[in-house]
């Protein structure tokens, strides 16, 4: 390396070196979150006795997993997690998008912000209140849909919270209703920051606001909407641990429905106290998520490559 060189190696440091000590707190926190927690992984792999402390409990290699995996409660919380995850993928981007361009549409000031805040109100709203909300709705007491809807339509009254067959459905609409907010805000973003012209060359061409909308809109939000659902795809086996524990209010009868890998691990840890499963599920959690995000970004950029020969 020459002195040159050098010299101008040092004089980038010095230049940027406001930048670096502003990045400097949220590399602590990032290392401290994020990267320290991995020595935590080697709990997965012991019989801990907090008699011996972590580091000096027996090492029992895979015997943890193969415990989990030799119960049924493996399929069931791993098939759980990926169809709510798929479903919530899949509805969050429709209904997402569609708001943003309706929103897009809406060419009052006021009332255009006065939606937008109406429908990231819900995202904002804590899930024990909404927990609270959907007990008003479906308790089987005093509940709406017992006392007002399902008596209007000569319906029997259903004790919600037994009947796990209906918590799909529930929880995925709130779920949507919960997290579509925000995700719309995003896509309008993108979808602002299209040129009009596009839409006005379209106009005299005279495309309608569907072919629009399919020719001008969609195909230059892909960016953003393949970034949001990779990032989906890299959660996929993570879940919203307060829709599926506090929603549902904890309740045992609806476990068949109910149960992820989250709520899995949080009830492992808490009631059975068996620290060394409760990790081994984390961390399965966390390999098949890594796994995923490599395998999705792989294709992603295999379509990009094939899609660029055209």
């Amino acid at each position: 390396m020459t002195k040159q060189t050098h010299r101008k190696g040092r004089r980038g440091i010095l230049k940027y070196t406001p930048l670096y000590i502003m990045m400097l707190p949220g590399l602590v926190y990032l290392i401290i979150n994020n990267y320290l927690p991995l020595f935590g992984l080697s709990i997965a792999f012991k019989d801990v006795d907090y008699r011996k402390g972590i580091w000096n409990s027996d090492w029992i290699g895979f015997r943890n997993f193969e415990y989990l995996f030799k119960t049924s409660d493996a399929w069931m919380i791993t098939r759980n997690t990926l169809l709510y995850n798929t479903v919530f993928i899949i509805l969050g981007l429709i209904v997402s998008i569609g708001i943003a361009i309706l929103l897009n549409e809406i060419r009052n000031k006021f009332f255009a912000r006065f939606y937008q805040s109406v429908i990231i109100l819900p995202y904002l709203i804590s899930i024990i209140i909404v927990s609270y909300l959907v007990y008003a709705m479906f308790s089987v007491n005093t509940g709406m849909m017992n006392n007002t809807i399902l008596p209007a339509l000569g319906l029997d009254p259903i004790s919600w919270y037994s009947e796990p067959k209906y918590w799909p459905f529930i929880l995925t609409f709130v779920h949507v209703w919960k997290g579509a907010g925000y995700s719309c805000i995003v896509y309008l973003a993108a979808i602002i920051g299209i040129d009009p012209e596009y839409y006005e060359a379209a106009k005299l061409d005279g495309a309608s606001k569907w072919v629009q909308i399919r020719k001008i809109t969609l195909p230059m939000i892909m960016p953003v909407i393949m970034i949001l659902t990779l990032l989906g795809i890299g959660r996929i086996f993570y879940s919203d641990f307060g829709l599926f524990y506090q929603v549902p209010m904890n309740s045992g009868a609806l476990y068949s429905t109910t149960n992820v890998i989250d709520t899995y691990v949080f009830r492992g840890l808490m009631q059975l106290g068996d620290i060394g499963m409760s990790s081994a599920a984390g961390f399965y959690q966390s390999l098949v998520g890594f796994v995923l995000v490599l395998g999705s970004n792989y294709i992603v950029r295999k379509i990009d490559k094939d899609n660029a020969l055209f």
